[in-house]
């Protein structure tokens, strides 16, 4: 892919940025799409053009070099299991946990997972299946995210 850098001019934070070219990704591909390769088209768009972007984003070298792992978050009233329920279906698809970070404040649960992919035996997508699955089943929202599209959505 190459880029005209005369023909660039970003007005958005990187951030927005990112969100923008992400919606209309997956606004353009339909509900009928392979989200891996959705997720490998933005992040290849995001890491074309971002050399042309401001200097002060160029300061972060490693925005999007993390995409063999992904965040997984989960939000909700605390009860019993979740942990052990989220940290089972990575185990048995051959995620290995890199990080884990887990709180209850007020009966309020909130985690945050990085877990490696390489080994995976299921796809980032039917990931998000089974999650959405037991999400529903234990009363939380969970989401699952490639940490390198996480790192570039959640800069400041």
């Amino acid at each position: 892919m190459t880029v005209d850098r005369t023909k660039i001019t970003m007005k958005l934070p990187n951030k927005d940025l990112l969100y923008k070219i992400s919606s209309d990704v997956f606004n353009e591909l339909g509900e009928d799409f392979d989200e891996m390769k959705a997720e490998s088209l933005i992040t290849r768009v995001y890491q074309t053009i971002q050399p042309f972007l401001s200097p002060a984003s160029s300061q972060d070298v490693s925005l999007l070099s993390s995409s063999n792992r992904v965040v997984v978050s989960v939000f909700g009233l605390d009860n019993s299991g979740i942990v052990a329920r989220i940290t089972e279906i990575l185990a048995s698809a051959k995620c290995s946990i890199v990080d884990i970070n887990q709180t209850v404040v007020n009966k309020k649960f909130a985690m945050v997972i990085i877990a490696n992919t390489t080994d995976a035996s299921e796809t980032v997508t039917r990931l998000k299946e089974i999650f959405a699955t037991l999400a529903k089943e234990l009363g939380v929202n969970i989401y699952i995210q490639r940490e390198d599209l996480f790192n570039a959505m959640h800069r400041i």
